[in-house]
């Protein structure tokens, strides 16, 4: 599964990967800065995603339906929906709605999974070769707070079975051989395409070519360190 995910690029070099607006590039650099080496999903944090919108959207990671009732149900449902099944995305009461109008892409530099040798479990540090900046593909909902009256955009990453290389590295827990999707760069337009007809959406639940991604062991206490300690991301011997 994805669960930790890191993007160390500025706002405004994400701005140019995808083309979006700089309208509120304050808000998204001072998020950055803050995660700027990790983003821990099980934090609820806000985090820039891109939809079919002009500007980069801000959104908290963990899904609330639309028709989530309290402030209740919504806190206890997002920390179930940090992920989503592609297998299981289209039938999914909390997933059938965003599968087919709310795409988004997460942007990323590299993500986090953890490789089990017997009772260790050895953090790895994964990512794209010849990408600085990839896409994780997302799921995102628009819930409206039922006092405050607030909108709050929240978003999923979608997972697909893990290609050779994630495999032998998310090799245990509750849900192995799991890998986030990757939208390749050249598709990144037709993922947010809200026209897309269900089997065409499917086409895109691949496993990313094991070839084009690398990955190295990180120090074991990466999860102790402030989020934007840039030696999170530097490879142990």
């Amino acid at each position: 599964m994805c669960f930790y995910n890191s993007q160390s690029n500025s706002a405004l070099e994400l701005a140019k990967r995808y083309g979006r607006k700089t309208d509120i590039l304050e808000i998204v650099e001072e998020i950055l800065e803050e995660q700027k080496y990790k983003v821990t999903a099980f934090s609820n944090p806000y985090c820039p995603v891109i939809t079919p919108k002009q500007d980069i959207e801000i959104a908290k990671w963990g899904l609330i339906p639309f028709w989530i009732k309290t402030e209740e149900e919504a806190k206890k449902i997002k920390n179930l929906t940090l992920n989503a099944r592609a297998e299981t995305a289209f039938t999914l009461p909390s997933f059938r709605n965003s599968i087919r109008k709310k795409r988004c892409l997460v942007p990323s530099t590299g993500y986090f999974e953890f490789q089990h040798q017997g009772n260790e479990k050895i953090p790895y540090y994964l990512f794209v070769k010849d990408e600085e900046i990839f896409s994780l593909a997302g799921l995102y909902e628009e819930w409206t707070h039922p006092v405050s009256k607030e909108t709050i955009r929240t978003f999923s990453i979608l997972t697909v079975p893990a290609n050779e290389l994630c495999a032998t590295i998310h090799n245990g827990g509750k849900n192995p051989f799991r890998m986030p999707l990757i939208i390749p760069k050249k598709q990144e337009g037709q993922w947010l395409d809200n026209s897309l007809p269900e089997n065409a959406i499917k086409e895109f639940f691949v496993s990313f070519d094991m070839n084009n991604m690398d990955a190295y062991p990180v120090s074991k206490d990466f999860l102790k360190k402030a989020s934007n300690d840039k030696t999170i991301i530097e490879p142990t011997a």
